[in-house]
């Protein structure tokens, strides 16, 4: 059984070399070997657009509700359509190009 040890004593710092190894990944390295690497900026980060999926680039979210016949019919024919392998197969596309459509017939796609 492991020893007993007060809550206060868990709070002290340690300079333990298991504790070094596992923050540091490895043996501890001295704090002016540490410096001598430049550390990277966080905002110069660049992702690709190859990183961002196609489905989810330049989307507002938009929330509705619609009976339940329609809900299943729409994932019925998004997984026929995944099944098939016929574009578009996600409900947001499908619903997309159906909503692109009735806004062209009433003149309100630009």
């Amino acid at each position: 059984m492991p020893e007993r040890r007060p809550l206060a004593a868990g709070i002290e710092l340690t300079q333990d070399k298991r504790e070094q190894e596992f923050v540091y990944g490895g043996d501890h390295k001295e704090a002016s070997s540490s410096a001598e690497v430049a550390p990277q900026s966080v905002g110069t980060t660049q992702h690709s657009n190859q990183s961002i999926l196609p489905q989810i680039s330049n989307r507002v979210p938009i929330t509705t509700r619609t009976r339940p016949e329609i809900a299943s019919a729409l994932k019925r024919a998004s997984l026929q359509r995944q099944l098939n392998g016929q574009a578009p197969f996600y409900v947001q596309d499908i619903i997309e190009e159906a909503l692109e459509s009735w806004l062209a017939s009433h003149g309100f796609a630009g």
